[in-house]
């Protein structure tokens, strides 16, 4: 099989990808064309079938397809110009080659997660993250399983984890150089900020916003969840549950980025600096996995709010 990550401009192509998106459009000129976004467990990539006669065959977005066409590029990424198309039959692939997962181990990073939970030394905010992250078999499956973002960073099986535990490393740092954070507090945030996405995206290989997210958003889901998990801990006391949840709230930093709340304590600060640099840095990662060798100016970035381009090798 040819991977995503090995395409190169110029090659010729017969392979089978999950058709992640289909979007019929028209040119300039009002001639009809489809778009399409080509995914397997190493990336996506951008199709074009231009010529909707011939050998193009009905198929909709999730199905796994054939297809025939030649390798491009446009505006600096790759592109796929498709002149053959198909539906894959049964047996003609297999679906693990179609997911794209963490490339770290996500039993490792697991552990690693539960050993933050062990460390907070509050008894009611180490029961709260023990109800979600050891005693709630669904949720733990769903957790590993997801990712933390539809396509922007962390979009792959393990995103989830692999974004939370992150950002929770960071705030631990954040935690030994500034004395004023309440270590627990933030822990827990961190540990709390994005199990609302548990909710607002779909499984793979969906991976979509469900009505929930596009009605709530997993900022005010993730919220929702805690407080319905705080009734379970006898105790739990109240203006604790206020400062934690208002982290959560606040932890985009601003109304423009979805935040309902802008932070208002230091740890809610705290982690929304975690949470940005995370999403930042893996974002510009993905990015220049997905132009390996190309050291020029890549486009303007959205979340970046930039055109970027790698560093020069000293």
């Amino acid at each position: 099989m040819k991977y995503i990550e090995t395409l190169r401009e110029g090659e010729r192509l017969s392979e089978i990808y999950l058709c992640k998106t289909k979007q019929v459009a028209k040119t300039k000129m009002g001639k009809t064309y489809y778009s399409l976004m080509l995914q397997d467990k190493t990336g996506t990539v951008d199709g074009k079938i231009w010529e909707l006669s011939g050998g193009i065959d009905h198929f909709e977005a999730l199905n796994y397809i054939k297809i025939d066409g030649d390798v491009t590029s446009f505006q600096g990424a790759l592109q796929i110009n498709i002149r053959r198309v198909r539906v894959a039959s049964e047996g003609e692939y297999d679906p693990a080659d179609y997911l794209p997962v963490s490339s770290k181990d996500i039993g490792q990073m697991y552990k690693k997660l539960l050993d933050f939970v062990s460390s907070i030394k509050n008894d009611r905010l180490r029961t709260l993250a023990e109800r979600f992250f050891v005693e709630d078999t669904e949720f733990i499956k769903s957790f590993k399983s997801h990712s933390a973002a539809k396509t922007v960073h962390h979009g792959f099986v393990g995103g989830l984890l692999e974004h939370t535990l992150s950002v929770t490393e960071l705030c631990d740092f954040y935690c030994s150089h500034y004395p004023i954070l309440k270590r627990d507090l933030l822990i827990a945030a961190a540990l709390f900020h994005d199990i609302g996405k548990t909710r607002e995206l779909s499984e793979f290989p969906e991976n979509d916003y469900t009505d929930d997210g596009q009605l709530l958003g997993h900022i005010v889901i993730g919220t929702m969840m805690v407080e319905e998990k705080i009734r379970t801990v006898e105790g739990f006391p109240k203006k604790t549950a206020s400062e934690l949840k208002h982290c959560i709230l606040a932890h985009h930093g601003e109304y423009e980025y979805g935040s309902p709340k802008k932070p208002a304590l230091a740890e809610a600060v705290a982690l929304n600096f975690a949470d940005n640099t995370d999403a930042k840095m893996q974002t510009i990662t993905e990015l220049f996995d997905g132009n390996a060798g190309n050291h020029g100016w890549l486009g303007f970035n959205r979340l970046l709010d930039s055109n970027v381009r790698m560093t020069t090798e000293l």
